[in-house]
């Protein structure tokens, strides 16, 4: 583990990646997934991009299919373990962001991995940007064995009315942010147990925050039949979430797109030819 002094006197941009054991550890009848193995290729993504200007934190619950001996074997890299129970992944990600000491912000699940040369892409991006609290990049949709898909994903620029119609992509493993912008919108909601990243995303534009994207591919997308975009269990759950959010939108009296405006605006996104070259051409 580094000394503390290696961040404060670095020279430039202090960057924090918080690495979430939710990904890989979700529970089903009490049990957690046996991918321990995924943890590793995630860890490695890191560390192969970590210099001495990037804090790598872990945020493990309690996994017990032999995740704890991958982070033993990488602790003399990992700056920080947080390896206690919490009250959730957006609880845990806040425990992580509360331990971090860096400006810029990131995360990641444990069976998703940063893309190479993410972290020196996003580290000069917001050096250059310093109008830019939130960048949102492209993702490479990859499956159970890392076999990418022939399309990747670019996000689209975040928009609340967009988000709230369903017509806002934006690849979590991709975005990262500024420390006051999170600060701003006072972390993630932790009683927010399924789309919890999306929520964030309201926060912090409701708060002020300023985004903008990039086509550059910054992470992989991991989608398998146990994880929970592959299951599609958790479909019920993430709708009622996201009428709820869908009304502290309107509370706070943003206009949102009338049921037919609603209709036509999704139609047209799926029909959206350049969209979809988009998906083609990002790398």
């Amino acid at each position: 583990m580094r000394d503390e002094n290696d961040f404060s006197n670095s020279p430039n941009l202090v960057g924090t990646i918080v690495d979430s054991n939710y990904g890989v550890h979700g529970m089903r009848s009490g049990k957690p997934y046996n991918h321990h193995s995924l943890l590793e290729e995630c860890v490695q993504s890191i560390l192969l991009q970590q210099t001495r200007e990037v804090e790598y934190i872990v945020v493990d619950p309690g996994s017990t299919d032999g995740s704890r001996d991958i982070l033993l074997h990488f602790s003399d890299r990992i700056d920080k373990q947080i390896l206690e129970p919490d009250a959730g992944p957006a609880d845990g990600l806040n425990k992580g962001f509360s331990a971090a000491t860096g400006e810029i912000f990131g995360y990641i699940n444990a069976d998703d991995r940063l893309a190479t040369g993410a972290i020196e892409f996003v580290r000069r991006f917001f050096s250059d940007n310093p109008e830019v609290d939130v960048l949102c990049g492209a993702i490479r949709i990859i499956d159970r064995r890392g076999r990418a898909s022939l399309r990747s994903r670019t996000s689209d620029l975040f928009n609340l009315a967009h988000y709230a119609a369903g017509i806002c992509t934006i690849g979590q493993q991709a975005t990262f942010f500024r420390r006051t912008a999170f600060e701003r919108a006072g972390g993630f909601n932790p009683k927010n147990g399924i789309a919890w990243d999306g929520e964030l995303l309201v926060d912090m534009a409701l708060t002020g925050a300023r985004f903008e994207t990039t086509e550059k591919i910054l992470g992989d997308f991991r989608i398998y039949a146990e994880s929970i975009t592959g299951s599609n269990r958790n479909r019920e759950r993430a709708l009622k979430e996201h009428e709820r959010v869908t009304e502290k939108i309107l509370a706070h009296g943003f206009p949102l797109y009338s049921p037919l405006q609603r209709t036509l605006r999704r139609l047209y996104y799926k029909a959206n030819v350049a969209r979809h070259i988009g998906y083609l051409l990002a790398e």
